[in-house]
């Protein structure tokens, strides 16, 4: 990898947390450059991270081996359609972690057959605990496919999808994920503090919950449904509150609004990728 040459499309936080994560496991400052126009973005990255910046794309993306696009969908057609010549010139690998776009759009937007890994990150990604979802297309060898988990393992987990349709669940359940995870622990804090709990304890308890039951579940060999289980004892709080939920349909209420997240990334997906 020491000799494998990388440019960032895009020095936001998502961009910005991929750059770190790659120096922190020991990939060489002088193999990576980012582009971006903010001045005040790429003062952040060159003070952050000791790289190179550009203003523009020409020359960063010039002899490199990989192109990371980390700007927003809205952005990636206005940022490939004036790059294609260079792109044809130098073929890199396309890795692009720009929600809803696919990765025949990206081809068609760069002018040629480029190999391009589509990636699914999420937020947690920023603390470099993410979980992403990966799409190769079949330009792609097994050796870009290597260098493309390599970047996107610096920041968390991977796993890999064989039909690209699958990234649309992929953003469903993890992309998506964090919030509904955000909005449960909310929701649990507000009932802690009308318990009579101080907005600072309820919040405290809530997190460490969360962080110990997700630490458990990621080290334990049960499954989730066992580890709910051994913490429920019949007739007890637990149980309880689980029937209530149960009651209240929640598991058909949390299927269902992962289903409508699904449903939501393929009509972006669609619309965002409709322009020539």
């Amino acid at each position: 990898m020491e000799n494998i040459k990388i440019a960032f499309i895009g020095c936001g936080n998502m961009g910005r947390s991929f750059i770190g994560g790659m120096l922190a496991n020991g990939f060489p400052a002088k193999n990576i450059s980012a582009v971006d126009i903010s001045e005040s973005q790429r003062s952040k990255v060159a003070g952050n991270f000791k790289i190179e910046t550009f203003s523009e794309a020409t020359p960063a993306i010039r002899d490199v081996d990989v192109v990371v696009l980390a700007v927003k969908p809205q952005s990636i057609r206005a940022t490939l359609k004036p790059l294609s010549d260079i792109l044809q010139a130098e073929k890199p690998l396309l890795v692009s972690i720009a929600a809803g776009i696919q990765t025949s759009a990206i081809a068609r937007w760069s002018g040629y057959d480029a190999a391009i890994v589509r990636v699914m990150p999420n937020i947690p990604s920023l603390v470099r605990t993410g979980a992403a979802g990966l799409y190769a297309n079949e330009n792609t060898d097994e050796h870009q496919k290597t260098l493309a988990e390599s970047i996107i393992r610096s920041v968390g987990m991977t796993i890999w999808v064989d039909q690209e349709n699958l990234i649309d669940s992929v953003t469903a359940l993890s992309g998506s994920g964090p919030a509904y995870f955000f909005y449960f622990m909310e929701v649990m804090e507000k009932a802690g503090i009308d318990l009579g709990l101080s907005e600072e304890q309820a919040r405290n308890l809530t997190l460490q919950t969360a962080l110990g039951a997700a630490k458990m579940a990621l080290e334990s060999d049960l499954d989730p449904a066992d580890l709910r289980k051994q913490v429920t004892s019949p007739g007890g709080t637990t149980e309880k509150a689980l029937g209530i939920m149960h009651k209240k349909n929640l598991d058909a209420i949390i299927i269902a609004a992962i289903e409508a997240a699904a449903d939501r990334a393929r009509e972006l997906a669609i619309t965002l990728g409709d322009e020539k």
